[in-house]
């Protein structure tokens, strides 16, 4: 059960969701805490890192294998900059055609590196898919025509958060890291790497309403943070990397219901209708992995990303070693998400 594409799609959702939800807590917080994003999501990974440091001797691993150092450090590294980039990029460009150009071109990137790194294959209805869904994304987010003061700058620094993203996701997708350490890792390295960022900007919150700002950065460290890259790095063990970014756009999906379900935001009609389209695509994508896990075609599960192109001399000894498994050794079919 635990290599089910079903249930790591489900990870990979409710991952998506915790993102949305923490944008969502992370804008609370902007408003009344008098702390900017860097210092947020410096916050967010310091206590996602203590969170996940006390619960790793009671999380089961999922295999004995581990990670290079440099791998886990390119791990956190890509985390900070695609995270940093995503809110340069919206104070350059504003927040529409940042979110469409950032998570728009991430299944399109990942898709590619996906294609050249890892050996997986969407083929003509797959590649049909992610397009719509970027078609969808742009209904749902441009809900107004306002732009930030540099759009063209703001789309630039947009494409590098979007490229940091797409790192992330092929780097687990292809690593042979346990999810739990994977993240763990992430987060040290990234709150290393926001530090000087984050105290420039200012690293403590104001005095008045301390509580509440605590209590909801303690939400953001426990739940769009540690959870959510557990359960994303979980998902990547198994689901194919193009997949997972296109159900990791449920992420803007789910703060545009947040925004009309509770901030009481007027939902056009295009959003409607490209929140249908995001939907329709993930349940689509979901249907293609399912039936790949039952045939044995395509890559999902666990062989050893870019495997095929070894020939089939490989087939009979493709889980020889460290270097060449996925977290799960045993999975029998062959072997992708934030703001």
């Amino acid at each position: 059960m635990r290599n089910s594409v079903g249930l790591n799609l489900s990870c990979i959702a409710v991952a998506a969701v915790s993102w949305g939800l923490g944008g969502f807590v992370a804008a609370v917080l902007y408003d009344h805490s008098g702390l900017g994003p860097i210092a947020v999501t410096f916050w967010r990974y310091a206590g996602g890192l203590a969170l996940l440091a006390a619960l790793r001797p009671f999380l089961r691993t999922a295999t004995g294998r581990r990670a290079k150092p440099a791998t886990r450090i390119l791990n956190g590294l890509g985390m900070a900059v695609y995270q940093t980039a995503y809110y340069v990029a919206i104070a350059l460009g504003g927040v529409g055609i940042v979110t469409v150009v950032t998570l728009g071109s991430g299944p399109i990137l990942i898709a590619i590196g996906a294609r050249l790194f890892l050996g997986e294959r969407l083929g003509r209805a797959g590649s049909v898919t992610v397009a719509a869904s970027v078609a969808g994304l742009v209904l749902l987010v441009l809900r107004s025509p306002g732009a930030g003061p540099h759009p063209l700058a703001g789309i630039a620094v947009a494409l590098v958060s979007a490229a940091g993203y797409a790192a992330v996701t092929l780097l687990n997708r292809a690593q042979a890291d346990d999810p739990f350490d994977s993240a763990l890792s992430g987060f040290a390295v990234g709150a290393v790497a926001l530090l000087p960022i984050a105290a420039f900007e200012g690293l403590l919150p104001r005095a008045d309403g301390l509580g509440e700002t605590v209590a909801l950065l303690a939400f953001q460290g426990a739940v769009p943070t540690a959870l959510a890259y557990a359960l994303f790095f979980r998902g990547l063990t198994v689901v194919r990397a193009t997949t997972a970014s296109v159900v990791a756009l449920s992420e803007p999906l789910a703060a545009v219901a947040l925004g009309a379900l509770v901030l009481h935001e007027r939902l056009t009609p295009w959003s409607a209708a490209g929140g249908a389209i995001l939907l329709a695509c993930v349940a689509a994508l979901a249907v293609q992995e399912r039936r790949s896990e039952h045939t044995g075609s395509g890559r999902t599960g666990s062989e050893h990303p870019g495997s095929e192109h070894t020939g089939s001399a490989r087939a009979g000894s493709q889980h020889s070693g460290p270097e060449h498994e996925g977290p799960d050794a045993q999975r029998p079919a062959p072997r992708k998400v934030g703001s």
